[in-house]
């Protein structure tokens, strides 16, 4: 039987994130949490998100709000609004709660859930992760996760713009 319903069960607020948190460290489990836009889901994100679930026994994804990924990246996007983006990474298999959050980056959240491994894509050095320094003090990791070339966003927009 397929539970639908679970899907969108995924999709926390701050404060039900901090309740799922805190029942998941109860029972002794590991957190990973990594984050981005999500505009246009591809090969490369479910390769990136399956790696980051392999890190820990749950997964949360952290989604850039409309706000702020309009801030982040110009006026023409998200190409999918931020509930679009949520439901589907809630619909995905690998990931066991999805957050929005407003800020340009995902510290406050980070700070918040205080993963036990913080996983970013490979287009970054520990240094420029953001909460990497937190985390790190708090006794967790951080991973850095390789990128699968061929596969981003921005590609697949500007190869439909050619027709």
């Amino acid at each position: 039987m397929k539970r639908t319903d679970l899907i969108t069960q995924k999709i926390l607020k701050k404060e039900q994130l901090k309740q799922r948190v805190a029942q998941w460290r109860m029972q002794g489990k590991k957190i990973a949490f990594t984050n981005g836009v999500f505009d246009i889901l591809h090969k490369g994100h479910i390769y990136s998100l399956s790696q980051a679930a392999s890190e820990a026994d749950y997964l949360i994804v952290g989604v850039n709000s409309d706000s702020s990924v309009k801030r982040l990246k110009g006026d023409n996007r998200p190409i999918n609004n931020e509930e679009a983006r949520a439901l589907i990474l809630a619909s995905l298999i690998m990931t066991d709660g999805v957050v929005l959050f407003e800020e340009d980056t995902p510290l406050e959240l980070i700070k918040i859930i205080m993963p036990d491994v913080l996983v970013k894509g490979g287009d970054y050095t520990v240094e420029q992760v953001v909460g990497a320094k937190e985390v790190a003090a708090a006794g967790g990791r951080v991973v850095i996760n390789p990128i699968l070339d061929g596969f981003s966003t921005t590609s697949i927009i500007d190869q439909s713009k050619k027709g």
